[in-house]
């Protein structure tokens, strides 16, 4: 437990391998915070690089309803974040206590949506959107997304190839481009990947991709196709598990363009489980203008060469996971 002058540090919430992250209050005014900080002794200079462009990106937040900062403050040799506390849980810990009815899920679903879209016109790509950084209040129905800590403040990033353990993101959530291994651009379009991998989990009450071994979820985002939000629950209108496969199509160009025309049709499917008692099937994403002009990255015409690809990495796949190591040349 930190020391921090000037705040009463209640009690921890959250710990991983860079941060901890605590309930406080500000003695000054009583003001309720979250305090997030580096658990490091000597953070490197990334590190805390990393810390202040956080601050600085939650900052430039400006549309109503955006999460605040306090303050970024030393302690000993490191950075400590503090943000507000608005009182909410994060949907991961929600879903644990009790799943979502569809209508409870279709009012949060048009929030999420509608706060991305307001960090993606802050020319802002969050890069780690799941159920634990989406923070809703109960009473109030407050709801905010949190921890900018590896978003960028660009409209497209070119991800290098790196080593499992320093991949940004939350592996079970991440696009396919985000991996750094479709030799891709990346842009706002992830977060709408990682975005039906929430949609997914919420309905559901699990991943699309379920396993421990991180080349192998790697694999199953490049290549593999998930069971339908339908499949697994019956229950579901086909129109919604259509609306989450589409968020979660393999290359950005396939899912949804704007949050706009993901918005509409959240919007239309509450609008028919109020009106009507049901949702009907209807033509996906027909609202879904773009404003901006996007150069595509997809092949065209090129099905049978893709194909043959695919197959190449699904047998070293395959062999890898039966530790039969072997090795196999492409040339394109």
């Amino acid at each position: 437990m930190i020391i921090l002058t000037g705040y009463e540090i209640l009690t921890q919430i959250y710990e991983s391998f860079n941060s901890e992250v605590y309930k406080g209050i500000r003695s000054l005014d009583k003001q309720p915070v979250i305090i997030k900080v580096l658990n490091k002794e000597f953070p490197s200079a990334q590190e805390l690089t990393r810390y202040r462009q956080e601050y600085n990106t939650i900052c430039s937040l400006k549309f109503e309803g955006a999460l605040k900062a306090y303050g970024l403050e030393t302690y000993n040799r490191t950075l400590v974040l503090i943000v507000e506390d608005f009182g909410g849980i994060s949907l991961k810990k929600r879903i644990e206590e009790k799943p979502l009815s569809l209508k409870e899920f279709l009012v949060l679903a048009i929030q999420i949506v509608e706060y991305l879209g307001n960090i993606h016109a802050a020319k802002i790509i969050h890069k780690d959107l799941n159920p634990a950084n989406i923070i809703f209040n109960q009473t109030t129905g407050q709801l905010k997304i949190v921890d900018f800590g590896i978003a960028t403040v660009l409209e497209r990033e070119n991800p290098s190839l790196k080593s499992l353990n320093v991949l940004e993101g939350t592996l079970a959530y991440i696009s396919p481009e985000q991996t750094g291994r479709m030799n891709r651009s990346l842009d706002y379009r992830t977060d709408f990947y990682s975005l039906g991998v929430t949609f997914y989990e919420l309905l559901t009450g699990r991943l699309p991709f379920e396993t421990n071994d991180a080349m192998e979820l790697i694999h199953y985002h490049l290549a593999k196709q998930p069971q339908s939000p339908a499949e697994i629950n019956p229950d579901l209108p086909l129109f919604l598990s259509n609306l989450v496969m589409k968020l979660m199509a393999k290359t950005a160009e396939e899912r949804y363009q704007s949050a706009y025309g993901i918005k509409a049709d959240l919007e239309e499917c509450l609008r028919q489980l109020e009106t009507q008692g049901k949702i009907e099937t209807f033509a996906l994403a027909t609202q879904d203008l773009i404003n901006k002009f996007q150069i595509p990255q997809k092949l065209y015409g090129r099905e049978e060469e893709i194909a043959a690809l695919l197959a190449a990495f699904e047998r070293i796949a395959t062999k890898k996971q039966a530790n039969s190591y072997q090795t196999e040349l492409m040339i394109v």
